[in-house]
């Protein structure tokens, strides 16, 4: 069984040691700081919080970079109001059940016993700092608003934030040392849209806890029943984040739709966008744009040319050079491209300029507006770069591929001209680390594997013409 089999790599192995060892120091430290608590508990108790931890665990939300977030937040908290400190970080040890064990899928069964070992630990950290924070606000600092004792209030919103900080930071680190994924990206596509649900979800801990401890209790002759009834609406709450992934997944698809369709249309561009995509997320990242930007920068680079569904065949594949009344057909491509997307400017309204204006010219000479230097947006300035790139250095039927060099070569020659010049700079400063679309047939190596023509699970796009001096499409 992999689950047993898998062998942790060394940095992981080191992480957990050091966890480890931080976890046994936090438990016995808060035995010695906070022995006991202002509720009584029987073995019964811990045994009932145990299993709202594991239920929490079964209704989690998958995210989108290799992690998953649960209600499992709520019950720690709740916990830690109603025993000791020290209990809880145990009860987490014991009772942590993540659902990955039971399935047997190829994406979901390369769970492992580390990865598992990570997790407990990780929460178990995570609530030992939220049980420090709260019962040293709760036994040092009262706080009043007016008359009322609002103490255990701020308590358990400081303990929360405690929590989400540790438990967010040590994932983090897991998946940043496993996958090389920067931080910030991390943060953009798993964490960033939580934090307000996480927040206006904290009070519901202490209203668990005020619910389990009534006496007399709210409900029957135990306060189990009224946290019980009180998971009903829990559990549908959690369909609010379920439905956010699943239609960042379902956009991100859509995205891949597009992509393909123009791809299928010409197999001469094959895995054009794509490349487009890597260039310009490359060129974005040098020039210090935020992961959001970034993303918006891809989405925009995969589709940017679908505006070309709306070119005839006739035109659009023409052999020679085309007419000057047939060019002025392929400089509409821009301007259809956000007309054909615009039932989705919900989702896509950001992109929208990206398709507008990446055949815009720094000087002033591009279309569909003849817009000049820093009036073109910056993102449409990256991707008309890359485009212009790719197109260079793949060819057409009707004109040969320049080599790497050839095409940095006018690129530079172009820079003031019909590029950013700082883009240019940053192009050059890239390009001479050799990244693997630097030479168009080493990225189709690359990827071609991946992406069959028309079952495509990566984005790819079809260009007509490189976007150089010379009159292009």
């Amino acid at each position: 069984m992999r689950f047993w089999k898998a062998r942790p790599p060394r940095v992981i192995q080191g992480l957990l040691l050091v966890l480890a060892v931080l976890l046994v120091l936090a438990i016995v430290g808060l035995h010695f700081l906070f022995p006991s608590t202002q509720y009584s508990y029987q073995f019964f108790d811990l045994l009932f919080w145990g299993f709202l931890l594991t239920w929490a665990q079964i209704a989690e939300v998958k995210l989108l970079a290799f992690a998953s977030f649960s209600h499992l937040f709520i019950f720690v908290l709740a916990a830690i109001i109603l025993f000791p400190p020290w209990i809880v970080p145990i009860l987490v040890l014991i009772f942590y059940f993540n659902p990955s064990i039971l399935y047997r899928t190829k994406e979901d069964f390369s769970y492992t016993w580390y990865k598992d070992l990570f997790n407990r630990i990780e929460t178990a950290l995570a609530s030992a700092a939220a049980g420090f924070i709260y019962y040293f606000i709760y036994t040092n600092l009262p706080i009043y608003l007016n008359s009322i004792n609002i103490t255990q209030i701020i308590a358990i919103i400081f303990a929360s934030i405690a929590n989400f900080i540790v438990s967010i930071f040590l994932v983090s680190l897991a998946v940043y040392l496993t996958t090389h994924m920067p931080f910030k990206d991390i943060w953009f596509h798993n964490f960033g849209w939580i934090v307000a649900s996480y927040l206006m979800m904290t009070p519901v801990s202490l209203l668990l806890a005020r619910m389990y401890a009534a006496d007399p209790p709210l409900l029957g002759g135990w306060g189990g029943l009224s946290v019980a009834l009180f998971l009903i609406p829990l559990y549908y709450a959690r369909f609010h984040w379920d439905e956010v992934v699943k239609m960042r997944k379902s956009f991100d698809s859509t995205v891949e739709l597009l992509s393909n369709t123009i791809d299928a249309k010409d197999s001469h561009t094959f895995l054009h966008s794509e490349r487009v995509t890597a260039i310009a997320s490359a060129l974005a990242r040098a020039y210090g744009l935020d992961a959001a930007q970034i993303n918006t920068i891809e989405k925009g680079s995969r589709i940017h040319d679908i505006g070309k569904i709306g070119i005839p065949d006739a035109i659009l594949f023409k052999p020679g050079s085309l007419t000057d009344e047939e060019f002025a057909v392929i400089k509409k491509h821009p301007e259809y491209g956000v007309r054909l997307l615009e039932p989705a400017q919900d989702y896509l309204r950001e992109t929208f300029d990206i398709i507008k204006y990446h055949h815009e010219r720094w000087d002033g000479r591009g279309y569909p507006e003849g817009l000049a230097g820093q009036e073109i947006p910056l993102w449409a300035r990256i991707v008309g770069l890359a485009d212009a790139y790719e197109a260079m250095t793949a060819g057409r039927p009707y004109q040969k591929a320049k080599t790497p060099e050839q095409a940095l070569e006018e690129i530079e020659d172009l820079a003031g001209i019909q590029f950013d010049p700082r883009l240019v700079r940053l192009f050059r400063e890239i390009w001479e680390t050799n990244p693997t679309w630097r030479d168009r047939e080493v990225f189709l190596r690359l990827y071609s594997s991946k992406v069959p023509s028309l079952e495509s699970s990566s984005p790819s796009s079809l260009e007509r013409e490189p976007e150089t001096s010379q009159p292009s499409s």
